[in-house]
């Protein structure tokens, strides 16, 4: 059954391609009974939804607005239906994620493949995005939660919990820089160093530990690719710097080292766990937020 009244669909429909007759063979309705629909709203609502241009329709301010309430009671309805679900017994529902490429290895894969095994009902939708675009995406109604680095500030976003992610020095188990709890910038000066190049953000990093120790380390590589530092590091080719989070997976299963770099002037990563505050999740998506709180956040 539709959730939404036939010209909220119709919009939703010509909104997403831009285009009457490309929404008329989506929805297999003819496209002059869309137009008159669309018509029939902006004269209920008192304003354009669309700007009619020769290459389509361009939503006007009104129409995104209205499209960004569509997305939200899209949502709020499936959360509706899961709690509904779960009153009635049924194990089941959906959540969205929205995450950075660095938790695509590590304990999320690990976690979401135990959910699996416990909760198979539980269908957990995973986005790969950019941490400066998940917060206008949150606030969209596009995702239930996302874990993201160094959140801006938004009236909008809470952030349920949150984990400083150290910056530190990757190298094989063996190595004599991966018996020290901790190490200074300098301590690695005569070491063949794999070093993050540009965009990596870590490479800022590096340059302001190098201007403010006086300390030129020696590099062998430098790249812009975190996967191919690790392996580098793996080959034996030199000590590698990254974040803790980089090399999770490989730390625990005690491939790698990671010694964490000591100076005061050094600001580490922020993860944090963050949700659109005007949400209300479903039981499915709260369910996941709490076992990713307990798994990584909770834990030292």
């Amino acid at each position: 059954m539709p959730v939404f009244s036939r010209f909220l669909r119709y919009f939703m429909a010509v909104a997403r391609h831009g285009s009457i007759r490309k929404a008329s063979d989506e929805l297999h309705i003819a496209a002059s009974a869309i137009d008159r629909q669309i018509l029939q709203g902006e004269k209920t609502l008192g304003t354009p939804l669309f700007e009619r241009l020769p290459s389509g329709l361009r939503l006007t301010t009104a129409g995104e607005v209205l499209l960004t309430a569509c997305h939200r009671w899209s949502r709020d309805f499936k959360a509706l239906q899961t709690q509904i679900d779960n009153l009635k017994g049924l194990r089941r529902g959906e959540t969205d994620i929205l995450i950075p490429d660095a938790l695509t290895k590590g304990f999320l894969p690990a976690l979401l493949a135990r959910l699996r095994e416990s909760h198979p009902g539980i269908v957990a939708s995973v986005h790969i995005r950019k941490s400066r675009d998940m917060g206008e995406e949150l606030v969209k109604g596009h995702a239930d939660f996302a874990l993201m680095f160094n959140p801006v500030p938004m009236r909008e976003l809470s952030v349920r919990a949150q984990k400083d992610i150290p910056l530190g020095f990757v190298s094989p188990p063996g190595h004599p820089i991966a018996v020290t709890p901790q190490a200074r910038f300098s301590q690695v000066a005569d070491y063949p160093m794999i070093i993050p190049a540009p965009p990596l953000a870590l490479w800022r990093s590096i340059s302001m530990l190098e201007a403010e120790t006086g300390v030129q380390i020696a590099a062998v590589i430098r790249t812009d690719n975190i996967q191919m530092i690790k392996s580098l590091v793996l080959e034996g080719t030199g000590v590698g710097i990254l974040s803790y989070l980089d090399v999770y997976d490989e730390v625990q299963k005690g491939q790698l080292a990671f010694t964490p770099i000591v100076n005061r002037k050094l600001s580490p990563l922020n993860l944090a766990l963050c949700v659109d505050r005007s949400r209300q999740l479903s039981t499915a998506a709260r369910f996941v937020m709490h076992e990713i709180e307990a798994c990584f956040f909770h834990t030292p």
